[in-house]
């Protein structure tokens, strides 16, 4: 018995055990990506992420997966990361970025990205596909003469994408620095200041928040973002007389513009008025609104208020492979 004991104890000694690093499950992720389970790719990805932060080639193949699924604001954001952490030395993300902003429609800034691209890899893995992209977006050299009237709209839309992404995500700290840029450099965009009055509130600023929508509102008594915005800062605050009001405003306003839908259906859902909120999901534009996370998290977590479990967990699949990030989140059923 004595003898055996042993064997088992030097056998147990023998075993190396197996401990995987950011390359194993870099290579899983890659095989899933190339399998197309964009899904399995996100996870493994994320544990090579993990595994070893600095690494600039696991993020680029993150970027890559969410490129693929249509998260282009996700993608920017890891690559910009990389370029931000590189110093500039990981030319292959400026292509990258190029393909990203080409999909978004942001042609100026695909076309500088590509051509910072070529500057510095001439003989890079992507220098053909960047030559082909600037050959597919017709812009040639003898037409930087007529850019000009480009570039305001492209900067602007540049800004809004990205402030999307941080809003859509939560991250406050990010969006207000560049929300205060955009006022400054485009005062005429009355849409810009809801969404600065909406950050301030959400890194504490509340009662400024208050009073600046107050002021636009005075201004625009049918401002439906003044109204939204000030449904959310009374209900947080504890404000029923107010948050009762404000909300009435809404009630019986039914906007033509998806994401002007949305956001009212948020709100209502935000704010617990969840049957509102779901009569108002059922009639958006779904496919419009893909990009949305809000939407997936927010119709899901309204459906499972309603008692419907069913479709709040096919809502918060689909939003949680869509925006791989929804899945760091809380579902609905753990809201309780």
């Amino acid at each position: 018995m004595q003898e055996s004991d042993n064997r088992v104890q030097r056998f147990n000694e023998n075993i190396i055990p197996f401990i995987p690093d950011g390359d194993f499950y870099f290579t899983k992720g890659a095989e899933a990506f190339q399998k197309h389970k964009f899904d399995v790719a996100t996870k493994w990805l994320h544990k090579a992420i993990e595994t070893d932060p600095e690494n600039p080639l696991y993020q680029c193949q993150m970027s890559i997966v969410y490129t693929e699924i249509g998260a282009f604001h996700a993608a920017n954001q890891l690559l910009n990361d990389v370029l931000t952490s590189t110093d500039d030395h990981y030319p292959d993300c400026y292509y990258l970025l190029a393909n990203n902003y080409a999909h978004l429609g942001l042609l100026n800034e695909a076309k500088k990205h590509a051509k910072i691209y070529l500057d510095q890899a001439t003989d890079g893995d992507f220098s053909a596909d960047a030559e082909h992209l600037l050959d597919l977006m017709h812009i040639d050299e003898e037409d930087d003469n007529n850019e000009w009237q480009f570039d305001e709209e492209d900067e602007l839309l540049v800004y809004q994408e990205t402030i999307f992404h941080h809003m859509e995500n939560n991250a406050w700290n990010e969006a207000l620095p560049l929300l205060e840029e955009m006022l400054a450099l485009f005062p005429e965009h009355q849409s810009i200041k809801h969404d600065y009055t909406y950050a301030l509130f959400a890194v504490g600023y509340t009662e400024d928040a208050i009073r600046m929508e107050l002021e636009v509102l005075s201004e625009h008594p049918d401002s439906l973002n003044s109204h939204s915005n000030l449904v959310m800062f009374y209900y947080e605050t504890g404000r029923k007389k107010e948050y009762e009001w404000h909300l009435n405003q809404l009630l019986n306003v039914y906007p033509m513009r998806e994401q002007q839908k949305l956001r009212v259906a948020v709100t209502f859902a935000r704010t617990g008025a969840f049957n509102q909120a779901y009569s108002r999901f059922k009639q958006l534009a779904k496919w419009q609104l893909k990009s949305h996370l809000s939407y997936f998290k927010w119709y899901s977590i309204t459906a499972y208020n309603l008692g419907e479990p069913a479709k709040a967990l096919s809502l918060w699949k689909e939003g949680c492979k869509r925006h791989p990030q929804l899945a760091e989140q809380e579902g609905p059923w753990k809201t309780e």
